[in-house]
C-alpha cells in the first residue's frame, strides 16, 4: 500500500478495520439493531438492503444518534451480517476491499 493511500485509510495510526472493531466492542447494540432492521426489511419482501440507509435510519431512531458511527463501517457491518446470515449475501452489494 502506498504511503498516500495508507494515510487516507488511517486515522490516528489506526486502520478503518481497527476503528470498526473498537467501535463494535463498545457498541454491540448497533450490530443487533442493524440485524433487526435488515431482518424486518427482508421479511417485508425487500431483495436489496442498503447498510448506509440502515445507518441513517438508526441515527434518526436513537435520541442522540450514535456517536462514532462512521459511514466507513458500513461494508464491515454488511460483511458481518452476511457471515452470520449467509442467505442474505445477495441482499447486500459488496465491493472488493482495497485496504485493511
Amino acid at each position: 500500500m502506498s504511503t498516500a493511500l495508507s494515510a487516507v485509510h488511517r486515522t490516528n495510526g489506526r486502520t478503518i478495520t481497527e476503528r470498526f472493531h473498537a467501535f463494535h466492542a463498545q457498541n454491540p447494540h448497533v450490530y443487533r439493531e442493524l440485524e433487526r432492521m435488515a431482518t424486518r426489511r427482508l421479511a417485508t419482501g425487500a431483495t436489496r438492503v442498503s447498510l448506509k440507509g440502515l445507518f441513517e435510519d438508526l441515527r434518526h431512531q436513537l435520541p442522540y444518534g450514535v456517536v462514532g458511527l462512521n459511514n466507513n463501517f458500513s461494508a464491515l457491518y454488511a460483511r458481518r451480517l452476511i457471515a452470520a446470515h449467509p442467505h442474505w449475501a445477495s441482499a447486500f452489494e459488496l465491493r472488493r476491499r482495497r485496504s485493511a
